[in-house]
């Protein structure tokens, strides 16, 4: 048997006063007298009402929701941004509606539109792979709705972002694998448009300039950030006969599959090739050879990001757009240690 909510008009009823005398009450106006706040209150606790705190707040301008848009939720990096978003949020009193693309920049827009149609109050986002076209980001800033980017950030857009440092992280991968004594190094590359995969190959090409390494572009391999891709790169590579002493891949997952492709034909890691990936995925340390990769800080990055947000929600939107910077942390393990 459906138990019937409780309203205000049933409270009202019950008194004998107008519904807008009850709201009024519930809601401390001074107007009404302490007797009858009073009244009001002790009836509906007895009738069991309980506020709808989503329509109250509609009602005031403020709906305490934040949206959240990530490119894959399954990714523990995006995972732990959730997580540290979440921490925050529930102690302010927000909510959160999450949405993933799962790289498709047809979803990021449906996901940005269902976001303004539950009238968010900010929007934290990491856009995906395939975002080129920035008109629904555009839209979105020019309703005045707070919007702050986390990781993958878009070019051309001046609001708060909180990143990692992508280049210096790209730069000390390189240079630990030429440390290491490798000297033919692939890099597995995301999708140059992006930020953070652009920093990475920008810091890669620095390190090898650095120590005289002389650049092949046959060893820079695009788009490679799936355990399919890194699977299939892999096995290009073997037929090709152009085979590297050292990969460093901007996935773990990518990194995953070539080196699984790579010991399944025999080559030996670390002692024939190195492997690196990125972003600290928990089967790194769990795969033989264990995996060099790269701590992101996913939690940290998840609180920065919506502290910012809700610092634009609560306090206004005049001042100059912020940058927070992380530097990744580069776990040593036992696929690129050769020395």
């Amino acid at each position: 048997m459906t138990i019937k909510k409780v309203t205000i008009h049933d409270i009202a009823a019950q008194l004998k006063m107008s519904a807008s005398t009850v709201s009024r009450a519930m809601a401390d106006n001074p107007r009404i007298s302490k007797k009858t706040r009073s009244l009001v209150k002790s009836t509906a606790i007895e009738m069991n009402y309980k506020p709808n705190q989503l329509a109250s707040n509609l009602r005031r301008g403020k709906g305490k929701m934040v949206g959240v848009i990530v490119p894959r939720i399954s990714r523990h990096f995006f995972s732990h941004v959730i997580s540290g978003i979440e921490s925050i949020t529930n102690p302010a009193g927000y909510n959160l509606i999450i949405c993933q693309t799962n790289e498709s920049y047809e979803t990021e827009v449906k996901s940005l539109q269902t976001m303004l149609n539950n009238r968010v109050d900010g929007v934290v986002m990491s856009i995906s792979s395939e975002t080129i076209n920035i008109e629904h980001i555009k839209s979105t800033i020019e309703e005045k709705i707070p919007l702050v980017f986390f990781d993958r950030t878009p070019n051309g857009i001046d609001v708060d972002s909180v990143q990692n440092d992508n280049f210096t992280a790209g730069y000390e991968m390189t240079k630990h694998l030429i440390d290491q004594g490798y000297r033919r190094i692939a890099h597995f590359a995301g999708p140059l448009n992006i930020n953070i995969y652009r920093d990475r190959y920008n810091g890669y090409r620095k390190a090898l300039d650095e120590a005289g390494v002389v650049y092949d572009d046959s060893l820079l391999f695009n788009n490679v950030i799936t355990r399919p891709k890194g699977e299939e790169t892999a096995m290009n590579i073997l037929k090709s006969g152009n085979i590297p002493d050292a990969v460093f891949s901007v996935s773990d997952y990518a990194a995953l599959g070539a080196l699984l492709i790579f010991r399944k034909h025999g080559i030996k890691i670390p002692g024939q090739m190195g492997m690196s990936g990125f972003a600290n995925e928990p089967f790194t340390e769990l795969v033989d050879p264990s995996m060099t990769t790269v701590e992101q800080y996913g939690e940290e990055i998840g609180k920065n990001a919506v502290r910012l947000l809700i610092d634009r929600i609560e306090g206004g939107q005049n001042d100059a757009s912020r940058l927070v910077s992380f530097k990744p942390k580069i776990i040593y393990r036992k696929s690129s240690m050769r020395r």
